[in-house]
């Protein structure tokens, strides 16, 4: 899918809350680090590194039907440190107040909350409504109405996320969505399990 410039991030910042309806609210991109979301063993030989948006509907094919047993063959083993970097693609504004709601909900739900709202992304696109379904995902992660409201209206986690967003543009050279990193090995696009194999394969004989 396509990148959303960054001049278009910003502007979820000025549109998150009117199209919600809610109130005021090494790897090519460089080393892991304390603000990336991770998953799996932190000492693993490789490390798969996902740019990824939740309004990208590449991304959320990925998500459901090659992550589970991506995560079952490596993540869970301990082969394999899974980072899920954050980008934003259109509907902008969907693809904010996703991020900014898995970030609200603590990073012990965060990759929940993002499996919620890629699944959700069918409804959503069907029906137009980003609302309804964000609220219902908010509140099984345990944040009622009023805690979604100052999650999607929180300007300086909006800031940041333009931040990271600008970050993997420039120096990781993030064009679309998904981009996959495997130790430094590059693969554009919804990829395969059978292509993940081969190049975590590729990077575990070169730790060798």
């Amino acid at each position: 899918m396509r990148s959303y410039p960054r001049r278009l991030a910003i502007a979820a910042s000025l549109s998150v809350m009117a199209v919600l309806g809610l109130s005021a609210c090494g790897q090519s991109g460089g080393a892991v680090t304390a603000d990336d979301m991770s998953l799996g063993n932190a000492n693993a030989p490789v490390t798969v590194v996902e740019y990824a948006s939740v309004s990208c509907t590449h991304c959320a094919t990925w998500n459901k039907e090659v992550f589970p047993a991506f995560k079952a063959k490596y993540i869970d083993t301990g082969k394999v440190r899974y980072v899920f970097r954050e980008f934003i693609t259109a509907p902008p504004q969907l693809a904010a107040a996703g991020f900014l709601l898995a970030r609200c909900a603590g990073k012990d739900k965060y990759f929940g909350v993002l499996d919620q709202v890629f699944h959700a992304q069918d409804e959503i696109f069907r029906t137009g409504d980003i609302r309804s379904p964000l609220v219902a995902i908010a509140a099984q992660a345990g944040m009622n109405e009023q805690q979604l409201n100052a999650c999607v209206g929180d300007e300086k986690e909006l800031n940041a996320l333009n931040a990271r967003v600008e970050k993997w543009t420039t120096t990781a050279k993030i064009t679309g969505t998904p981009t996959f990193d495997i130790n430094g090995k590059r693969l554009d696009g919804e990829q395969s399990l059978a292509a993940l194999d081969k190049a975590i394969a590729e990077a575990q004989a070169a730790k060798k």
